[in-house]
């Protein structure tokens, strides 16, 4: 399932600030939320992490 294209740009702009997974309201995502990790790669959020 899909997120909402403006919550995918927000989601990238936070994910830019950072250089570890965040949520879609900037909070660390838990390396036990496999849920959220999981969408946030296929979302390809994951391309965005700070360098």
């Amino acid at each position: 399932m899909a997120i909402n294209e403006t919550i995918k740009k927000s989601w990238i702009e936070l994910q830019k600030k950072y250089d570890y997974p965040v949520n879609a309201i900037g909070l660390k995502i838990a390396d036990r939320d496999a849920q959220t990790l999981r969408v946030w790669r296929d979302e390809g959020i994951d391309r965005f992490v700070k360098k």
